[in-house]
């Protein structure tokens, strides 16, 4: 089998496989990542290098005047080579392994 254009199953149905090949090793496409954990759709606010910061957004409950209020969220997620992700995109975010100090997810697929 060739390692060029092998790509393998993650385990998440429903998401369309890229068409692009990477030689990155923390893609979970072609690399030594594992998909486990919290899986969630957040828009991309801003990209440094292969980092990308992850936005979504909450309900969280407040007994006292039970109510419901939207809270934000920030997240680093680590970009693999083979996807083409601009700032603005709905993207699936997957957690793995501590990639680095602050990245412990990584960008699946753009929606």
């Amino acid at each position: 089998m060739d390692s060029t254009t092998y790509v393998k199953n993650i385990g998440i149905e429903g998401i369309q496989r890229p068409e692009n090949i990477c030689n990155d090793e923390k893609c979970p496409w072609h690399g030594n990542v594992r998909i486990r954990g919290f899986t969630f759709e957040g828009e991309v606010k801003r990209i440094n290098h292969n980092i990308a910061l992850v936005e979504f957004k909450r309900y969280y409950y407040v007994p006292k005047y039970e109510r419901y209020e939207i809270r934000i969220s920030r997240i680093k997620a680590h970009i693999p080579g083979c996807l083409n992700i601009k700032i603005g995109d709905n993207v699936l975010i997957g957690e793995t392994r501590p990639l680095s100090k602050t990245i412990r997810f990584v960008v699946i697929n753009k929606k």
